[in-house]
């Protein structure tokens, strides 16, 4: 696949709505694109775009998802940037990953059985494509996930992720009374929960090691009889505390009277940079001149998903720039796009 078939995939791509849950069109066009460049392609039983190219004894999974988050932005070109929903997070990875392997696959330089996946339901937290993927798809060799680091960078880990629904209730009573009303008690277990949060960072310089929760949404109301409050609480995890280690603390911090219930934990994941595919990017980052970088996220990805169920070395890697991320601004510099295709294509080949 050359420049021009690259620019045109991804422009097809983003061209293609697909928002969470609404994957079928998307689904269909990447298998069609597959197809056209040698791939043994098809959908899976979740809608899945599953792709496979070369037939050697090792395998690398490349595993992005399709979906998008709501809000629609106008496709167009611009200063050399691609502009519309999902150009960053994570068509442009996703692009990348078949625009790689079919080009390293003509170019007779492929080196694995390469398996692409564009998973459904990334961004409703469900994971359902990677989820079904983890328990269906024997190990591969490696892993590489769409996610955007930029052309240059590659992403070793993730936090993890909690969300914890707290609803409290007591018996109403006249607002001119001194007894504390149900909202004044919801706004007491929230200020609990971030005091312990600031205690247990004490010493803990970087965001990927601190335990980071926020507060979503807090409502209250009642029947005349019975008042109520309720709290959305979201939780970034480190390595060092699990979600059953987390619900385990909120249960210390709440009072009897409050009702927890988890609607949603992802433990964190983090690979070493001296694993064998960090080692492999760092080899191609410099033989074009770039100073290898690495990072650890403070966001969760599929990574979370496959990273634990495999067990083989797992990396993130895309272009775009993550701050874009679910924005009104989402935009892909198209340069590091073609970038992130000159380093993956070497990354998979035998050289």
């Amino acid at each position: 696949m050359n420049d021009q078939q690259a620019l045109q995939l991804i422009e097809a791509m983003v061209a293609t709505p697909s928002v969470s849950g609404a994957e079928a069109a998307i689904a269909q066009l990447l298998v069609e694109q597959m197809h056209r460049y040698g791939f043994d392609a098809h959908i899976d039983a979740v809608g899945n775009a599953v792709g496979m190219l070369g037939d050697a004894a090792e395998t690398v999974v490349l595993l992005g998802h399709m979906d998008t988050v709501p809000g629609h932005i106008p496709v167009e070109i611009r200063d050399g940037e691609l502009w519309g929903r999902g150009s960053v997070d994570a068509k442009g990875s996703l692009a990348t990953f078949i625009a790689a392997a079919a080009r390293a696959h003509a170019e007779q330089r492929l080196a694995y059985r390469v398996i692409v996946v564009g998973c459904v339901e990334e961004e409703i937290a469900s994971s359902k494509g990677a989820h079904f993927i983890a328990q269906t798809m024997a190990a591969p060799n490696w892993c590489i996930v769409g996610e955007p680091s930029g052309a240059d960078r590659l992403t070793l880990g993730y936090k993890g992720n909690l969300r914890a629904q707290i609803r409290i209730e007591q018996d109403s009573a006249h607002s001119a009374h001194a007894s504390q009303t149900v909202a004044e008690h919801g706004c007491e277990l929230w200020q609990s929960i971030a005091q312990h949060a600031n205690e247990f960072n004490q010493g803990r310089e970087r965001a990927f090691d601190q335990l980071l929760p926020s507060l979503v949404r807090i409502e209250s109301g009642g029947d005349g009889l019975r008042d109520w409050c309720e709290l959305l609480v979201n939780a970034r995890l480190p390595l060092d505390i699990d979600p059953a280690a987390y619900t385990a603390l909120l249960q210390q911090l709440l009072p009897n009277y409050a009702h927890l219930n988890i609607s949603g934990a992802t433990p964190a994941f983090s690979s070493e940079r001296t694993s064998s595919i960090a080692r492999r990017f760092g080899r191609v980052f410099r033989a074009n001149g770039q100073q290898p970088r690495y990072v650890q996220k403070t966001g969760t990805a599929d990574m979370n998903v496959v990273g634990p169920a495999w067990g083989c070395p797992v990396v993130a890697y895309g272009p775009g720039d993550a701050a874009l991320d679910h924005t009104p601004h989402e935009r892909l510099p198209l340069a590091d796009y073609l970038q992130s295709i000159k380093v993956l294509a070497a990354v998979l080949s035998n050289e």
